[in-house]
């Protein structure tokens, strides 16, 4: 079978005619590259569905992450924060959302009268077993073009790819790298 080229092979081939000392290196640029369009196309595909559930990818994974909690589905916000790699402040905006949506409800902390809890309503239980769903079948969508042993392949290398840049890569703002907190 022979492989489809893509946009990221004219680039590659601009690059190579227009610096041919680059030439040995170019693939990996092609790599990164393919990273990035897949990301930007997938996202939009990702988000359309999502906003048929009337919800944005944050907001999901905020719901996400009280469903894969179990019951009770509590969590305190510094602790979805922490998961989903986002400051405070990012998170009180998705919280406010998802409450007026009534699929959550915040209380004080019994525990700590200093601290909230952030608790998925029967509302947000349904939003999201429901949405995810969708999500799930979307994302089989994305990747019907491959093969399971070559999805499986690929997950493979991904894993490979993201445990060795976890070790290298600097901290970031939004908390991803190794100097950053982990969940």
């Amino acid at each position: 079978m022979v492989t489809p080229s893509d946009a990221v092979d004219e680039l590659v081939g601009q690059w190579r005619a227009v610096r041919p000392d680059l030439a040995a290196r170019l693939p990996a640029m092609a790599t990164i590259a393919r990273f990035g369009r897949i990301n930007h196309l997938a996202r939009a595909l990702i988000d359309a569905e999502l906003a048929r559930h009337d919800l944005a990818v944050g907001e999901f994974d905020v719901l996400a992450a009280l469903r894969r909690s179990g019951e009770p589905f509590v969590l305190r916000p510094i602790d979805l924060a922490r998961t989903l790699m986002l400051s405070p402040a990012g998170m009180t905006g998705r919280l406010d959302r998802l409450e007026q949506a009534g699929w959550i409800v915040r209380r004080l902390d019994p525990g700590d009268r200093r601290s909230m809890l952030v608790e998925l309503t029967a509302d947000g239980l349904t939003a999201i077993d429901t949405a995810v769903g969708g999500h799930v079948d979307n994302e089989e969508q994305l990747l019907a073009g491959l093969t399971r042993a070559q999805r499986d392949t690929l997950d493979d290398l991904l894993r490979r790819l993201l445990a060795h840049l976890e070790t290298v890569s600097p901290p970031s703002p939004g908390g991803v790298g190794p100097g950053a907190r982990r969940p």
